[in-house]
């Protein structure tokens, strides 16, 4: 027995479910289908008969996926209608749903609401066995089965791991939500790489002590040049530029290791990348 509707959502967000009109996009319907892989569901959305909101403030809509499941997509405040506008057929929307626009139906203006920004694509309801009604009221009762973990806070693994400065810093500052990124950064030594992206110069550092390669990085996070002469002046120059860092690594080390075995290594990658000469390294 559920104990968690998608009306409780709402409701959580300050949306009457009352006023809120589900859409449910099946994927197994060849028009949505295919502007689905043309990234225009929301022109999509927008062509429907004329008298189609009427006592809906709000769309949710949602896509369907395994069974009756469906992933939360997006939600919308309703405007106007356009009339005129399905004679009109928006830029990119495919021929077989493009046939559709006869200014037979309506074209409603919706306004993207970030209420739910954060579980888009990833809130997964029950849409029950009635799917063929593919829009209901808000207030009919969908258990909420599953909330998806946020892809970009489960650690990608540190040989795809390239990062900005931004988002490292999203991730030193919140080690509640990146507590996975937290763990793994910290376990280890390393050999990083920070590349200048509008000028494609390199710096070659090391990690090494209690904290590991997230104590390192940290550093960057809080002075944005980690105390490097070169990167400092660089900053000095262009305050903002620290903005273009990408971080990556190069090498893991184990915590046994040496400071000195860790320094030697180091020292190799900045021969073998040149990046005294060419780079931000001075030494």
């Amino acid at each position: 027995m559920a104990i968690f509707y998608f009306s409780d959502v709402l409701r959580k967000v300050g949306l009457d479910p009352s006023k809120v009109k589900l859409i449910r996009h099946a994927l197994t319907d060849r028009g949505f289908r295919e502007c689905y892989k043309a990234n225009v569901v929301y022109e999509y959305t927008c062509h429907q008969k004329s008298g189609f909101s009427k006592g809906y403030d709000y769309w949710v809509t949602f896509i369907s996926d395994q069974g009756t499941l469906c992933k939360l997509d997006s939600c919308y405040k309703v405007g106007a209608t356009v009339p005129d506008t399905p004679d009109m057929i928006p830029k990119g929307v495919p021929e077989i749903e493009a046939r559709k626009f006869q200014g037979k139906n309506a074209y409603f203006h919706l306004e993207p609401l970030d209420l739910l920004k954060e579980y888009e694509g990833r809130l997964i309801i029950d849409w029950g066995k009635s799917a063929r009604m593919w829009h209901q009221k808000g207030t009919t009762e969908k258990p909420v089965v599953a909330i998806q973990a946020d892809e970009k806070k489960v650690f990608s693994g540190f040989e795809n791991l390239i990062l900005t400065y931004d988002e490292l810093k999203e991730i030193v500052e919140n080690p509640t939500v990146y507590e996975a990124w937290h763990t793994a950064l910290s376990s280890v030594n390393a050999i990083y790489l920070i590349v200048d992206r509008e000028t494609g110069k390199q710096y070659v550092g090391s990690a090494y002590g209690k904290d590991g390669l997230l104590g390192r990085w940290a550093c960057y996070v809080d002075s944005l040049h980690g105390n490097n002469k070169l990167m400092k002046e660089l900053i000095c120059a262009y305050p903002e530029r620290y903005h273009d860092f990408q971080f990556s690594i190069l090498q893991i080390l184990p915590k046994t290791v040496t400071d000195d075995e860790v320094i030697r290594t180091e020292s190799l990658y900045k021969r073998k990348l040149l990046t005294i000469p060419f780079g931000m390294n001075d030494n």
